[in-house]
């Protein structure tokens, strides 16, 4: 028996090795078809790291990926960031894309989520939801540092403002989960991009 349970180890650890590469292969073309999805217009990617100062090329310790989306003829057409935070039934793992000349988020996708199906599943489905990403403001503030307005969800139909996210009936707290999760992100991101932004635009 012990041998047997040993053998048994031993061809699931082969298989899984044997596997890895096919797996992180599919992963990162899901992932580029995901990046074109979040910056229409974009045909080329690259991919740039956050080491705590600034950006640089990615290497194998890089935590902190951000993409660049490119025009046929070099130009940049916007970032693609990921994101996560809790959803209603698991934690939901997204990316958006980033316009840093007008500074607004411009595109959307579920990269992960596990949302009950028919109702907190809309969040990749709903085309009012989804109409809120096409041209979302998330202009920094004067000092740099943060928004002018964070990122909000409000109750279906009510959204006034640029900076607002029309929640889906329904699927509240997936969808306000994904308003505070870019809120959160882009707190973060889009001052730290603004102050690089001839990084992104001179590459080509």
């Amino acid at each position: 028996m012990v041998g047997i349970g040993v053998l048994c180890g031993l061809l699931i650890v082969l298989t899984y090795e044997g596997t890895l590469p096919r797996v992180e292969r599919l992963r990162a073309e899901a992932l580029q078809r995901a990046v074109f999805t979040v910056i229409p217009g974009a045909e080329d990617s690259k991919a740039f790291s956050w080491d705590g100062n600034g950006f640089g090329e990615v290497n194998e310790s890089s935590t902190e990926i951000l993409y660049a989306g490119y025009d046929s003829s070099g130009g940049l057409k916007g970032i693609a960031i990921e994101a996560s935070g809790q959803g209603y039934a698991d934690v939901i793992r997204i990316l958006y894309g980033y316009n840093p000349i007008d500074q607004t988020v411009i595109g959307f996708y579920v990269l992960e989520s596990k949302e009950t199906p028919g109702l907190g599943d809309k969040i990749e489905k709903d085309a009012t939801f989804l109409a809120n990403f096409k041209a979302l403001d998330v202009q920094i503030n004067n000092d740099q540092q943060g928004l002018a307005n964070a990122v909000i969800p409000v109750k279906s139909g009510a959204k006034v403002n640029a900076w607002e996210v029309d929640a889906i009936t329904g699927a509240t707290i997936s969808s306000r989960a994904i308003a505070d999760m870019i809120n959160v992100s882009m707190q973060k991101w889009a001052s730290r991009i603004q102050m690089n932004k001839q990084l992104f635009e001179l590459n080509e």
